[in-house]
């Protein structure tokens, strides 16, 4: 006889939790005891899957804690979760309808459930986002530096861009000591590196972006990472096709790796090549020699004995 499984909705904002059940409504604070009080009165219901949205970050404490306590919990997408309300016809937007959509959303759609990451899986993730955010503000302030003329002024920002510069640096040395003290990660990164144009930065990238390269189909990966071309058509009309949504940081982060790869990687440079000749301009070229690099290095991390290109 099948389990039956009772869906939760958590609703998550900086300082309160909003649950909600087909037949339920509670709330509890997002803190420590908020999220303890929260998970003694899951273990009541007997056999839960929880659903909430990605919030920025306010959901990962609860996340964790439910992963601690094996309790399965989806982390969905809120652009889908309010497309979906917008379905049903709810147009209202409060705590407890935006928690009871999300039970609804998990009844209609059973997303999977998020797996759980592991510590260095999530140091990596952090020291990778940290170091993108450093070198984000470095060219701001980098930029700033072609317009001053005061001394005083440029000075600062030329300290500033140096102090930048000693940061990153630092995180690099960290990301990379990381890897190479997990086996699981060291041997992925070796996979990686070896495909021309994909260097240390790239597969760093990659390993904390998209953990799942190596267990996804290749309409998956290229979906996830925002690279597969999306159709618009309707009757006899046949519009462009475009790409979007999916992982940004892993799309940008795969743009100079591209431009590396069709220049010096054979198959890659005969693919662009073949591109361009058809009358593709650049840009479209380009997309599509991303999308084939990140289909590879899937197909080289799911099967170990493939030969990197």
């Amino acid at each position: 006889m099948k389990e039956f499984v009772v869906e939760v909705g958590v609703d998550v904002a900086k300082a309160d939790l909003q649950v909600a059940t087909t037949t339920q409504n509670v709330g509890y604070r997002n803190t420590p005891d908020g999220r303890r009080q929260l998970i003694g009165w899951l273990r009541l219901l007997g056999s839960v899957r929880v659903v909430l949205e990605a919030t920025g970050g306010y959901e990962r404490p609860l996340v964790e804690a439910l992963h601690c306590e094996a309790i399965p919990v989806s982390v969905v997408n809120p652009r889908q979760v309010r497309d979906f309300a917008r379905a049903q016809g709810r147009l209202a937007k409060t705590d407890k309808i935006d928690a009871r959509v999300l039970v609804d959303y998990a009844v209609a759609l059973r997303p999977k459930p998020t797996p759980a990451p592991t510590s260095r899986q999530k140091c990596l993730t952090q020291r990778v986002r940290a170091r993108s955010q450093l070198i984000a503000s470095r060219s701001i302030v980098h930029n700033q530096l072609e317009h001053l003329v005061d001394p005083l002024a440029r000075r600062c920002l030329v300290e500033m861009v140096r102090a930048f510069d000693t940061r990153i640096a630092r995180l690099e040395k960290a990301i990379a000591d990381l890897i190479a003290a997990d086996p699981a990660l060291r041997a992925r990164r070796q996979k990686l590196v070896q495909v021309q144009g994909v260097g240390p930065t790239t597969a760093a990238l990659l390993l904390a972006e998209m953990p799942e390269l190596g267990a996804l189909a290749k309409t998956e990966v290229a979906a996830l990472a925002g690279l597969a071309p999306r159709n618009c058509d309707s009757g006899q009309f046949r519009g462009q096709r475009h790409i979007g949504g999916g992982r940004h940081a892993v799309r940008t982060g795969l743009w100079m790796p591209t431009l590396v790869a069709v220049q010096h990687n054979p198959i890659l440079k005969t693919f662009y090549q073949r591109l361009r000749s058809n009358g593709k301009p650049a840009k479209v070229a380009l997309t599509a020699c991303a999308r084939k690099l990140l289909i590879h290095l899937n197909c080289l991390l799911k099967n170990p004995p493939l030969l990197p290109c």
